[in-house]
This record gives C-alpha cells, structure tokens and sequence, in this order.
C-alpha cells in the first residue's frame, strides 16, 4: 500500500559552537550563502536520516564506508551482489529491477537513486533511474551566522624529525559557528512518486521518526555530543493525496524566530492538520 495523503514538512535545527555541516572548497568551514546565513546541505541532511534509518535496521542502499553491512565496498558491488538474487530473465526487465530495487531498499524508495553500473561478472548492465517521493531543501537559519576560528595544536609530530621541536604539521585550524544558532528546512513527500515506489504510510512515519532523531549517533570532533539538535518538526497531513495547498504556501505558513520557536499561519492554511513535534 502507497502513501495515502501528501504530506509537508519542516525541521527547526539549533547548532551550539559547532560545525553544521563543513565546506570543503573553503578549508571546511561551515557553510555561508553569500547573504551570511549559515547552511547545511540537502545532501548533508539526507545522510543523517540514512544512518538514523540504518541504526532502526533499515536497509540502505548509500550507506557510508565505515557503517558497511554487508561488505560491499562501493555502490556497484552492493548493485551487482543484489542483481545476482535475480533471475537473468528479471535482470534484463527495467520493471522488474525498478520494482525490487524499491522494495530492497528504503532509501531507493524514499529519496530515489540513478542506477547506471557495468556489466559484471555474473549480471548485465543496469541503467535506470528512480525518483523518489521525499524532496528536502538545503536548511538555512534564521540569521547571518558568525564563525570562530580556533588554533589547535597536536601533542606529537605526525612524522618524525631530527629535531626535538614539534613540525608544522602539529599545527591546524577548526571551525564553528559562534554561539548558538537556529536553521530551518522544508521537504515534502509526494503520493504521485509514493506509488511508484511503493513508499508507504509506514515508511513515511520512519522518516518523521529519523528526523526527530536526525542527530543522534552522528558526533565528531565537529560537531560535539549535544551541540546539534532537532528542536521542531512540523508535520502536515493533507486530506488527498494532490494536497490541499502547494507546499510553497504550506512552508510560508511556518515561522521561526532567531531562538528557535515555531507558530504556524493557520489562517493562511484553513483546514489543513498539521502536528509541532519536540525534537528527541
């Protein structure tokens, strides 16, 4: 069974001296619009809820290197292990591969994924893609955003040297945001894309659930054990499955302050559920 109702979100973030999500064209700082608003990539964002979907013992198509579970040690090989389960008949149905690929793994089903792998060993080709029902934006906050930079100085020389004195390379930079900081992001999922799929009601309670965990096991040097945190998650239930409301107006109806506290335009929204969850 597909997903009954279209559903709208947002997610309210507070980042306490730490690093959101780092730079990597620009020595890992966090990331600025060219407006001073602190952002966290979509791309950020839909990592965390694969590792909170991996930690409920979801299977994850994308998973990260370090969080393997099954051994595969890229995408291709995870791909060409899977389509080995298959038939060589089923394997040569883009239907069929589109449908168990879906069903094998939530995060193909949820947030889509562009198959295009070689032929191995023992499969053929596979070239497809997968849209998914689940859209999240890039979160920005609230208010320009001020960055520390701290000097940090390791405790031993990384190589050896014919001196007693500590090298240069004992010698490095981290980045944070100053203070506190309140983000905010939006998604929605579409009952359209839902079907075909197969992205359920279930599965949709899954992402509602990992967004309201989104930071938990996801501590680093950068971002601390209590410095990031889900305050808000706004959820919206449409009574059809086309929606009420375009999810530009129903993200419009959302209103956060620079200390993280959230009302909703219901006037704006008449008759539209909608629920203001606490962040766990």
């Amino acid at each position: 069974m597909s997903l009954s109702n279209k559903i709208d979100f947002a997610v309210v973030i507070m980042a306490d001296n730490a690093n959101p999500n780092g730079d990597p064209l620009n020595g890992n700082r966090p990331r600025t619009t060219s407006e001073g608003l602190g952002e966290i990539s979509d791309v950020a964002i839909k990592r965390k809820i694969r590792n909170r979907l991996q930690d409920e013992g979801e299977s994850i198509f994308v998973q990260m290197d370090e969080r393997s579970d099954d051994g595969a040690r890229s995408l291709t090989d995870r791909m060409n292990a899977f389509l080995k389960t298959l038939s060589a008949a089923d394997r040569k149905q883009k239907k069929v591969v589109f449908d168990n690929v879906c069903a094998r793994w939530m995060d193909v089903r949820s947030f889509g994924q562009v198959f295009a792998f070689k032929k191995g060993d023992d499969t053929d080709a596979v070239s497809l893609g997968v849209r998914g029902p689940v859209s999240i934006q890039s979160a920005f906050s609230v208010q320009p955003i001020a960055i520390d930079d701290v000097q940090i100085t390791k405790s031993v020389n990384s190589e050896t040297t014919d001196t007693d004195k500590k090298s240069s390379d004992t010698m490095g930079m981290k980045y944070r945001v100053s203070g506190r900081a309140v983000y905010r992001t939006y998604g929605s999922i579409s009952t359209q894309l839902a079907e075909r799929t197969g992205f359920s009601d279930e599965d949709a309670e899954k992402i509602k659930n990992a967004l309201l965990t989104l930071f938990e096991n996801d501590e680093s040097s950068a971002r601390p054990a209590g410095s990031m945190e889900v305050l808000k998650v706004v959820w919206f239930t449409h009574n059809s499955k086309y929606g009420q409301y375009s999810s530009a107006k129903v993200h419009r109806a959302v209103s956060v302050d620079p200390e993280g506290n959230v009302s909703v335009n219901t006037e704006s929204i008449p008759g539209l559920q909608h629920e203001i969850l606490d962040g766990r």
